[in-house]
């Protein structure tokens, strides 16, 4: 059991002014393994105290003072990714293998080009007689989610550091254990007092109080879409600057020239992998109509190869959901499309055959899904992939616009130029083209309800900085 019950605010750990104490549970098992404090104004005030005193001096930096330092954090970090990898699979369910390979180096990585940009970047341009220089927005607000911890945490702090911001951290209560890992290695890696602050607590209690304080210049906000709202209206009062990463309920729409082996059995794996519990899972796998029998049989045979099971063992695939609540609501959706008619091809209600307990979902694909379903509307998080026919390119790129989300989205196609055509027609912020991972320099973000705002590389980097015009600050010839 680990005691987790100490903020970090000014440089130090401190015992929280809020008294509440909420038990972190192994969703793999339903075991206590952590307590945390929920904070309360009094532990938002003080953060924000600190992180306010802090910004004249630390605003201020050499670029080269913050280039040693993003130096020393990876140093930090890079000896302690197997520790983080063993809190991110206790905490949110993530299979080992996939805590190793991909959820801690995503973190990593980001600190990574963060530090490269900071090198690259020249944040002063000449316009005409005026001079233009990008200097760091103020005090940020970080809130962030369970699904990929260290991954949110990192493509905001990194480049909040990079320009000299200073920052209250609120990482999801449900997945705390990897943050205060990460907060013990920039204060290891000399990060200046009151530069960077970490307070838990609840979305309704903390995360309010941080969108609501006049005193933070900007939020950085990572969740759902029906909370970013409310992130949006409480920041609204101080007209403070928001950028959201919110859901999605994004389209894979599979060309009728491409391999059906190979590319519906990738697909489906890749909605089932984090246990479905990606912003950006490509959750609506469109098809050709002619080719939806063969397209079904290939999901099934995918979906029931897959195992989920203990986070720690060899073979499994998948781990849990995080949590009770999760697993109940994604229980409620599979029998919402049962009630509605859509028919299920593999997986279905209840935990999987080989487990008795934990938050486990099995792996789950439905057919005959028609556009109108809540099961095709509505964002799942969880290892559950509708199939949808179409009868021609128009009406697959019509039924993949036709959410109010537009954060990610893929297209397969033997012809890449054809895959172009048809991604550059979907409102959506990012297109993934036969398969292409996601690239941690180039933008992360959404059109419509998925957010406002990009996070990762240099688009994300300027999501912390103020353009300020010096008219006249040039002679003229």
């Amino acid at each position: 059991m680990h005691d987790l019950q100490k903020f970090y605010i000014n440089g130090q750990w401190v015992e929280p002014s809020g008294s509440e104490v909420l038990e972190v549970l192994n969703p793999s098992n339903e075991a206590p393994i952590a307590t945390i404090r929920l904070g309360d104004n009094d532990d938002v005030e003080a953060a924000v105290s600190a992180a306010t005193a802090a910004f004249p001096s630390f605003s201020k930096t050499s670029k080269a003072e913050r280039i040693a330092l993003l130096e020393r954090i990876i140093e930090g970090y890079s000896a302690r990714m197997e520790e983080l990898a063993q809190a991110i699979s206790e905490e949110m369910g993530a299979p080992i293998s996939f805590a190793r390979k991909m959820q801690v180096p995503a973190g990593l990585g980001h600190i990574k080009v963060a530090l490269k940009l900071l090198k690259e970047e020249e944040f002063t341009q000449v316009m005409g007689t005026t001079t233009v220089t990008k200097e760091p927005i103020g005090v940020c607000a970080l809130i962030t989610p369970w699904n990929w911890p260290l991954n949110q945490i990192t493509c905001k702090v990194a480049p909040a550091l990079a320009v000299g911001c200073t920052m209250i951290l609120k990482p999801s209560e449900v997945a705390p254990r990897s943050a205060h890992i990460f907060t013990e290695i920039l204060h290891d890696a000399g990060v200046p007092a009151g530069v960077f602050n970490l307070v838990d607590g609840n979305g309704a209690g903390v995360g309010s109080s941080l969108s609501a304080h006049p005193r933070i210049d900007m939020i950085s906000f990572t969740g759902s879409t029906e909370a970013g709202k409310l992130v949006s209206q409480a920041a609204a009062v101080n007209l403070k600057k928001v950028s959201l990463e919110l859901g999605g309920k994004s389209a894979n729409i599979v060309l009728d020239d491409v391999d059906f082996e190979k590319v519906i059995s990738r697909s489906i794996k890749g909605v089932m992998s984090n246990s479905g519990q990606s912003c950006n899972a490509q959750s609506r796998l469109l098809v050709p109509a002619s080719k939806l029998e063969e397209s079904v049989a290939i999901a099934k045979r995918t979906a029931e190869s897959i195992v989920a099971g203990d986070p720690l063992a060899d073979d499994t695939v998948i781990g849990p959901v995080v949590s009770k609540p999760q697993w109940d609501k994604i229980q409620g959706i599979i029998q919402g499309a049962l009630d509605e008619g859509a028919q299920l091809v593999a997986g279905g209600l209840g935990l999987p055959d080989n487990v008795e307990k934990g938050y486990f979902v099995k792996p789950t694909v439905f057919s005959h899904v028609n556009t109108h379903m809540r099961i095709a509307q509505e964002e799942i998080f969880g290892p559950v992939c509708t199939i949808i026919p179409y009868e021609t390119e128009e009406e697959a790129i019509t039924i993949a616009n036709d959410s109010c989300f537009g954060l990610s989205g893929g297209v397969y196609s033997a012809d890449l130029e054809r895959a172009k055509a048809v991604a550059s027609q979907m409102r959506t912020g990012m297109v993934h083209l036969n398969g292409a991972p996601a690239d941690p320099k180039a933008p992360f973000g959404g059109f419509k309800e998925s957010g406002a705002g990009r996070e990762w590389g240099i688009y994300g980097m300027e999501e912390f900085l103020e353009p300020k015009s010096m008219f006249g600050s040039i002679p003229r010839d």
